[in-house]
């Protein structure tokens, strides 16, 4: 899991499975097969504060608001090299085959669908060249967030955290508290 101080993502790491499972991606132009990729970067999040909030400099009020109250949702997701193990923000989730194959179930799940089935692109939005959007199921606010949708994955692997998390901070006492992690 990779956390920064309000928000979690997902971190699977490149191998064939997972690269099967999200091949989709590579129709964006996402560099799936690029020898360099070992981890694939999973998050969901509120529309409005994702599109519109690259860095904390592009906070506007609208973005906020929509956040707070109800906003609806994308699945944001990304490539990159290795992330070195003890990097403030990670922590490592050891996972049975079959808690991974449930957490990548239930991550998968969480992308919404058009009529051919596939997950919806959203076309010409990304922080750059590595990463997209795609529209997501659910709603999103500021009783069920980002950090919530994490905490509800890995729970679907068998890790257990707390009811509610709604900050990284709160996820990650609740992973310290419920299960033997660093």
């Amino acid at each position: 899991m990779l956390a920064n101080p309000i928000h979690t993502d997902i971190a699977l790491p490149a191998d064939p499975d997972v690269l099967e499972r999200f091949g989709f991606l590579a129709e964006s132009g996402m560099p799936l097969g690029d020898g360099r990729v070992k981890w694939l970067i999973v998050g969901w999040g509120g529309r409005s504060f994702y599109l519109e909030t690259p860095t904390w400099s592009d906070l506007k009020p609208g973005p906020a608001i929509a956040a707070l109250t109800v906003d609806a949702s994308v699945m944001h997701v990304g490539v990159t090299g290795d992330i070195p193990e003890g990097t403030d923000g990670i922590t490592p989730i050891d996972l049975s085959p079959q808690a991974f194959a449930a957490v990548m179930q239930v991550a998968s799940n969480s992308f919404a669908s058009g009529s051919d089935g596939r997950p919806i692109l959203i076309e010409g939005r990304s922080y750059g060249a590595f990463d997209r959007f795609y529209e997501a199921k659910g709603r999103f606010n500021a009783v069920v967030g980002c950090n919530t949708w994490t905490g509800a994955v890995l729970r679907q692997g068998g890790i257990r955290t707390g009811w509610w998390n709604p900050m990284p901070q709160s996820l990650n006492l609740s992973l310290r508290l419920f299960n033997d992690l660093p």
